[in-house]
């Protein structure tokens, strides 16, 4: 992985458009060139984080996930923004589609009746040993009707078979919480549940 240059680092931050933030600084970044930037605020240890960088571990997990039949986004390159302090980042091609969140938000019927296709989604990912502990609606797209795919895949785990029911529990757990921490609980959960229990 290289190092970018501080100069290279404020053009991308000057040219862009800031997409998502906390208080450390930018998170994603909009580039003119189309290209998103992801930037790594890691909560490890420095030596951890030079050990096993996320934006590598961001790559390793859309690799995976690809090979199991899943979209995500292209990464085109990760780096170094600072290696001292183990702070990486990458570049890749979003995506094309919208979150079910903002679906949710926007077109509510339209995503009532994509409802069995994500079930169906969910239990591909389940099937294929994936637990995806961020599995929410700002992380799964919809890039066509009854096709998803996910974003923001640092928080995953692939295991080398099907997942039990108790990773399964967890995983909907995990998605009830997002729910009532967004206060999205008119979102349609019991029947997505329901669902996903006669796909199996």
């Amino acid at each position: 992985m290289r190092i970018v240059t501080a100069r290279e680092l404020e053009s991308w931050l000057t040219s862009g458009q800031v997409l998502e933030r906390d208080t450390r600084g930018p998170k994603v970044v909009a580039l003119p060139d189309g290209r998103f930037l992801k930037i790594f605020h890691t909560r490890r240890t420095a030596l951890q984080s030079r050990l096993w960088p996320a934006a590598r571990r961001f790559l390793h997990n859309t690799e995976r996930l690809r090979a199991r039949g899943v979209a995500t986004p292209g990464i085109s390159e990760i780096f170094w923004l600072n290696r001292d302090k183990g702070l990486s980042a990458c570049l890749y091609t979003p995506l094309p589609g919208e979150s079910l969140e903002k679906l949710l938000h926007d077109d509510a019927p339209k995503l009532e009746l994509e409802l069995p296709a994500l079930a169906t989604f969910i239990r591909h990912l389940h099937s294929q040993g994936i637990y995806f502990r961020s599995l929410h609606l700002g992380n799964i797209l919809l890039i066509a009707p009854g096709r998803f795919g996910l974003i923001d895949v640092l928080d995953l785990r692939c295991y080398p078979f099907p997942l039990n029911r108790g990773l399964v529990r967890r995983n909907f757990e995990h998605l009830r919480s997002y729910l009532q921490r967004r206060k999205l609980e008119h979102f349609p959960l019991d029947r997505l549940l329901a669902l996903y229990q006669t796909s199996l």
